[in-house]
């Protein structure tokens, strides 16, 4: 009886994480695509388009292409000028996709943010930035 309920919890449980995981590779290039548009948007300073990819969230709190603008600039200057980008891993936490990104800004400090991300009628939006803890590596 036992080990009937153990093959049946330890089949639910691999089916669950086996979805989530293809569920991650579906959505992967999307949401870096979307977090990669953002960084070149901001390289050039077209706010503007960097605004686009925020979530309804991030454009009622900051109200204008602009304000964002200078919150990036000011606040995550890494993300406003990265030297180098590398994406990490996908991982859901609390319901939630967040992508992981490592950021090498233009001193040679590497910085690891993670990106909340949300799908809405028009594809992913960032729905938050947070610089982890830590993450000023020397190159």
């Amino acid at each position: 009886m036992f080990r009937r309920i153990f093959t049946a919890f330890t089949l639910v449980f691999s089916l669950s994480f086996t979805s989530f995981t293809h569920a991650d590779e579906a959505a992967k290039p999307a949401i870096t695509g979307t977090i990669q548009s953002q960084m070149d948007a901001l390289l050039k300073d077209d706010f503007e388009q960097a605004f686009s990819y925020a979530s309804p969230m991030i454009k009622q709190m900051f109200g204008s292409p602009q304000n964002f603008g200078t919150m990036v600039a000011r606040g995550y200057p890494m993300v406003h000028r990265p030297a180098d980008i590398r994406f990490l891993e996908l991982r859901e936490i609390a319901g939630a996709l967040y992508q992981k990104v490592q950021v090498r800004d233009g001193k040679g400090q590497f910085h690891v943010l993670d990106y909340q991300m949300i799908k809405d009628e028009t594809g992913w939006k960032i729905n938050g930035v947070q610089l982890l803890k830590g993450s000023d590596l020397s190159a």
